[in-house]
């Protein structure tokens, strides 16, 4: 059962008691043997967990109850102990250096919470110190990659953003340049939720609800804005996606005119213009055995089915994957510190690939960069010298990417990223909106569409090249477009932000 809203506040519509219950009455019908109120948010409040845990016991006397959830506002530890009050059987926590904020409750505050009474859960502060000692200074290994929260945030129960899913929009907003805007974020955040018809936010909805809402941000719409530029908009494809089923049919129906307006001119693949019931039940079956032929051919050192199954769930973070493996090899034998931290000349660590085989590295001299950002790196390898050839991606080249500016008909870059795919070459005629480069960038693939009609008259990236904000993607002339295809998408280079890919 996954909670949104407040069941102890009769204003927030449709997420009652009664609507909880009787899913948990259904759930029971299916014969399963628990069940777990996942409250991605942390908008559990104390109350609430001792209304809703209570029910479900009085209800379902023998069903096991576990409950979930995330400390962003801090009021977590305390509808823990309610929940357990009432009557549930498992709360989840997280160890004292992992815990609050984003994440689950500390052990350490529910074992002295209970200490003594009737739900004494048994565990001696001394036996957590060492647990939290070792994890405190894993954590400091990883610092580099927290989003810098510092406090938890009461406002979750405004704009419900999920613990898991708040400091990685965080990130991401910094990184597309919308950090300064993270309280608009969070604003629009919530009116996304709502024009969206008000879901359960949890993955991959609420990145559907994430993507919606830097959209909004970027090119500063409001929710009647929004609905009015609905059919000519560049939806993000999870959008997309959900007004067409392929995440089931949300509690309460899909919010119209919103729904009909984005799925114009928007079909699936095989013409249908939504999903009709269970996206999965019309599925083509997947062919294990030739994908697995063809992932031998192409990467020889995969491990067979376990790595089949990874490429049919995420075949593009698979390929990264491979391709990362192909320049820098099983680098899962590295000391954490030396795969996130440059080692220092001098420095020298030990590592085992398997059992009985140990290398000692020590990193000698590191020479300076030629023009071209090579340099041959020496290094001692169990006492015999080696001179690793390396690029230095810190060199910059002698001539800067040019700048899009604001000339009729360029299209610059509206972030940083990586070009995935070029869609057109130098002569073609494309209509405005038709998609010309795609980008990729802190997980979402960006469709940059053309700003206007016209004859592609330069085109300056091409796969793989990395660009930053403004830089110059294309050039579009004057000149007839082409009749067939294309798409209703308008609103300049912003008007694609954002093209959904996993979360």
């Amino acid at each position: 059962i996954c909670y949104t809203g407040d069941i102890t506040d009769p204003s927030k519509g449709k997420y009652t008691l009664d609507y909880y219950l009787e899913y948990a009455r259904q759930l029971a019908q299916l014969g399963v043997h628990s069940i777990a109120i996942k409250d991605m948010a942390g908008l559990l409040k104390p109350r609430a967990a001792a209304l809703l845990v209570g029910a479900i016991r009085k209800e379902l006397p023998d069903m096991l109850i576990h409950v979930h959830s995330h400390d962003t506002a801090g009021n977590s530890l305390a509808s823990m102990l309610s929940a357990a009050e009432a009557g549930a059987d498992v709360v989840d926590v997280a160890i004292d250096s992992m815990s609050g904020i984003t994440s689950q409750p500390s052990l350490g505050a529910l074992a002295a919470a209970t200490a003594g009474s009737e739900l004494d859960i048994g565990v001696r502060p001394q036996d957590l110190e060492p647990l939290n000692s070792y994890w405190e200074q894993v954590r400091s290994l990883y610092a580099p990659f927290e989003s810098g929260q510092l406090s938890g945030s009461s406002d979750v129960y405004r704009n419900e953003i999920p613990g898991g899913q708040y400091t990685n929009l965080l990130f991401q907003a910094s990184q597309l340049g919308l950090g300064d805007q993270w309280v608009e974020v969070k604003r629009k955040y919530a009116q996304a939720n709502l024009l969206l018809g008000d879901i359960p936010k949890v993955t991959p909805s609420s990145k559907v609800v994430g993507d919606l809402a830097q959209l909004m941000v970027a090119q500063k719409l409001e929710p009647d804005q929004l609905i009015e530029q609905a059919e000519s908009l560049a939806f993000p494809d999870s959008v997309v996606s959900y007004f067409q089923g392929g995440i089931g049919l949300p509690p309460g129906g899909f919010p119209e005119p919103l729904r009909s307006k984005v799925l114009k001119g928007r079909s699936l693949e095989d013409g249908r213009a939504a999903y009709d019931g269970r996206p999965g039940a019309t599925m083509k079956p997947y062919d294990f055995d030739k994908e697995l032929g063809l992932l031998q051919a192409s990467y020889p050192s995969n491990k067979g089915e376990r790595d089949a199954l990874s490429y049919a769930l995420y075949p593009q973070v698979f390929r990264d994957w491979q391709e990362h493996r192909a320049v820098y090899g099983e680098v899962e034998a590295l000391p954490t510190e030396a795969f996130l931290h440059p080692m220092a000349v001098g420095d020298e660590v030990e590592f085992a690939t398997e059992p009985g085989r140990s290398w000692i590295v020590k990193l000698v001299s590191v020479p300076k960069p030629d023009e071209n950002g090579q340099t041959q790196v020496i290094m001692e390898l169990n006492g015999e010298r080696w001179f690793v050839p390396v690029t230095d991606n810190s060199v910059q080249s002698a001539t800067a990417r040019e700048k899009a500016g604001g000339s009729p008909g360029s299209v610059g870059s509206p972030m940083p990223g990586v070009v995935v795919d070029v869609k057109v070459k130098p002569g073609d005629t494309i209509r405005e909106g038709e998609p010309l480069v795609v980008l990729s960038a802190m997980k979402m693939e960006t469709a940059i569409p053309a700003p206007a009609s016209g004859v592609v008259e330069r085109l300056l990236v091409s796969a793989g090249d990395k660009v930053e904000g403004d830089d110059l993607l294309a050039q579009i002339g004057e000149g007839a477009p082409k009749e067939e295809g294309g798409s209703s998408a308008k609103g300049g280079l912003f008007s694609s932000l954002f093209k959904g890919s996993g979360e």
